[in-house]
């Protein structure tokens, strides 16, 4: 037998793996003894009713921390625990456009599980910084107050921050209509099961999953499913950048990410720092948020929403996550209780890269009418008061004058999508009108 014969047929050899057991489940985590385990590895719980995958997430003393993949019932003292050698990973390709994933990168929409050529780590490290190409050209989303007065990048990672019951999801849907992206890759995080079937029926259509993986996570699932939920869709995103496409990435909410890494971290034992959340919530944050943006061939442009409780914009995880991404949307609950949608608060928000990726007149003609905005909004309980003198500050004169207009065009239907060329040519007229 010659040499590389020999080879084949030792890789082919079953290797022996190290067995321990269970000796203790506390709430959502695992204590078992097994030699050689690492942080990272997949181990398999041989239970009376079935195996069970988990993952090692820590230690405490001799016993390993394991977080299962699935629920802990069945599971019993001295069950025996076995390591697979490896981490986890999902097949990535073509074949996953236009299917449904739970958060493990399993089918959840009836379909036989897709064939794919390649597996991938659903965790691992950002580009290098150097390795970006810069943000130069928009991306156009199809919504006329993003596109005209808040532009963003092909490549940009943006957040998207409010409340519950703004229009969070409908507005997220219109941009996944509406942009331009060869390829949508969403991720639904803790959502209730009823609204993830509304999102693929109503807000995503049967046109837009023609081009979308859609990664689902309820907020019935284990917490490691909810965190590998994101992970694993920006791991389908990575692939299909580095095959050179544009992808846009929809990531709701990175907040109930946030929550499933607290869970995680106080049942591996860590301390709780700021309100709350342990230092590892802040460890993966930049880790995860900055895998998205420009590659060395393609683009992921990332929208992460960021649920903030009662609109404070500095709770922990909305002000780390500000820090961290190009820019910020942020929705207002008194435009939507006005009827204003999509109730996006054009002066509380921002996109860094506008000014990199927009034609000088068209920053001009945004900066005009965001300025006429907050000369109206400096007045506005004079105004509604009647308490405003009309004449003693021009400004505000000119602003009252155009805000019907300026509301008239950042009001936009769910279902309607705004050419890009015609909402810079309307935000253009408008600025001269009111020059």
């Amino acid at each position: 037998m010659d040499l590389e014969a020999l080879r084949a047929e030792l890789a082919a050899t079953p290797s022996l793996r190290p067995v321990g057991r269970v000796v203790a489940a506390t709430g959502v985590l695992l204590r078992v003894v097994l030699p050689g385990a690492r942080v990272g590895d997949l181990v398999r719980v041989r239970r009376p009713s079935g195996e069970l995958t988990a993952e090692i997430v820590g230690f405490d003393a001799e016993h390993a921390l394991a977080l299962p993949l699935g629920e802990l019932t069945g599971i019993g003292p001295d069950d025996a625990v076995e390591a697979t050698g490896g981490r986890f990973d999902i097949g990535v390709g073509a074949a996953l456009i236009g299917r449904v994933l739970d958060g493990l990168g399993r089918p959840l929409d009836g379909l036989p599980a897709p064939v794919t050529s390649e597996r991938a780590p659903v965790d691992r490290d950002p580009p290098p910084a150097l390795a970006r190409r810069p943000v130069r050209e928009p991306f156009a989303t199809g919504v006329r107050a993003l596109d005209g007065l808040l532009t963003l990048g092909i490549g940009q990672r943006v957040g998207l921050f409010a409340g519950s019951g703004v229009g969070k999801s409908t507005l997220l849907g219109a941009i996944a209509r509406g942009s331009s992206a060869d390829v949508v890759v969403v991720a639904l995080v803790g959502e209730r099961g009823r609204e993830v079937s509304e999102f693929l029926q109503e807000s995503h259509g049967a046109e837009g999953r023609k081009r979308a993986v859609v990664v689902v996570a309820t907020s019935d699932a284990q917490p490691i499913e909810r965190l590998r939920a994101a992970q694993v869709a920006t791991t389908i995103a990575e692939h299909f950048r580095a095959e050179g496409k544009s992808v846009l990435l929809l990531v709701d909410s990175v907040t109930r990410v946030a929550r499933a890494q607290r869970e995680i971290g106080l049942a591996a034992g860590e301390p709780p720092a700021r309100r709350g959340y342990p230092p590892s919530v802040f460890a993966l944050l930049p880790r995860l948020l900055e895998r998205s943006g420009q590659g060395e061939r393609g683009a992921i442009t990332a929208v992460y929403t960021v649920l903030v409780e009662g609109g404070d914009l500095d709770e922990p995880v909305a002000d780390e996550v500000r820090g961290i991404l190009d820019g910020h949307i942020v929705l207002e609950r008194a435009l939507a209780a006005r009827g204003h949608y999509p109730a996006i608060d054009a002066l509380a928000s921002i996109s860094r890269v506008m000014g990199q990726v927009s034609a000088p007149e068209h920053v001009s003609a945004a900066r005009h009418v965001r300025a006429l905005l907050a000369a109206y909004e400096e007045k506005r309980d004079l105004v509604t008061l009647g308490a405003y003198v009309p004449g003693s500050d021009p400004r505000v004169d000119l602003a009252i004058r155009a805000l019907p207009d300026i509301e008239r065009w950042l009001k936009q239907d769910a279902r309607e999508t705004a050419p890009f060329v015609e909402t810079l040519a309307a935000l253009t007229a408008l600025a001269r009108r009111y020059a």
